[in-house]
């Protein structure tokens, strides 16, 4: 083989390389987009449509309403607002979100992933108990990251690991979390298993937690009671 035989080679596999190195896939911007074959059926795009630049405005990137708490979930004893795309428009595309979390005294905001993003929270009143769950090497274990939070600490959740906030203090305490995404997706991990659409079956779950079914039922009892929906700024 002569050497500028092999340069060359090796210069256009560099090349097709180069290329297939950028050649992936966009994060996906919601759950779950099921392609249709119909051209004239609703389509839902990953993501939303983009109004024309020209009619754009200020009030497309602003929004209000982060200084009151959100909708409350007495269950756990904490509430929640969201900042989206849905109240600032022009949030589409730029990969941001922020959220605001109170919670009661020992409240808690229950263990749950965010599969499309990475969490970055801010401590502005209280003291809170956060942590989050990384895989090990042992798939049958995790290492457990935790700190207790004080008014302008922060803490970051790497993307999609489980974790959880739980205010240890006496009194009132405020989150502030942003996401490096315009839709992070939240799946609240007691809820998504012990209450989903259909169920799970019995046997799966009894077997998976090493519970008794009786135990299942009452969990499934406790979880599937409605839960206020996660409101967004005005």
């Amino acid at each position: 083989m002569s050497m500028s035989w092999l340069i060359t080679t090796l210069s256009i596999t560099a090349f097709f390389s180069y290329q297939l190195a950028y050649a992936y896939d966009l994060d996906a911007l919601q759950d779950i987009c099921v392609a249709v074959k119909d051209p004239n059926t609703s389509v839902f795009v990953t993501g939303k449509v983009c109004k024309d630049p020209k009619l754009a405005n200020a009030d497309d990137f602003f929004a209000s309403g982060l200084n009151v708490s959100g909708n409350p979930v007495p269950k756990f004893g904490f509430a929640a607002k969201l900042l989206d795309i849905n109240t600032m428009p022009g949030l589409n595309t730029l990969g941001i979100s922020i959220a605001r979390g109170d919670l009661k005294a020992k409240g808690l905001i229950p263990p749950h992933t965010h599969p499309r993003a990475t969490e970055l929270i801010t401590i502005l009143e209280g003291t809170v108990y956060a942590g989050f769950l990384a895989p090990d090497t042992n798939f049958f274990k995790s290492h457990f990251f935790f700190k207790i939070l004080n008014p302008g600490d922060v803490f970051v959740i790497p993307q999609g690991l489980i974790h959880f906030q739980y205010n240890v203090g006496h009194k009132k305490a405020v989150i502030l979390a942003t996401f490096n995404s315009q839709n992070p997706g939240l799946v609240v991990i007691p809820s998504s298993i012990f209450a989903s659409d259909p169920p799970i079956l019995d046997d799966v779950l009894a077997k998976g937690f090493q519970l008794d079914k009786k135990v299942i039922e009452e969990l499934r009892k406790k979880f599937s009671q409605d839960m206020p929906s996660v409101i967004v700024c005005s």
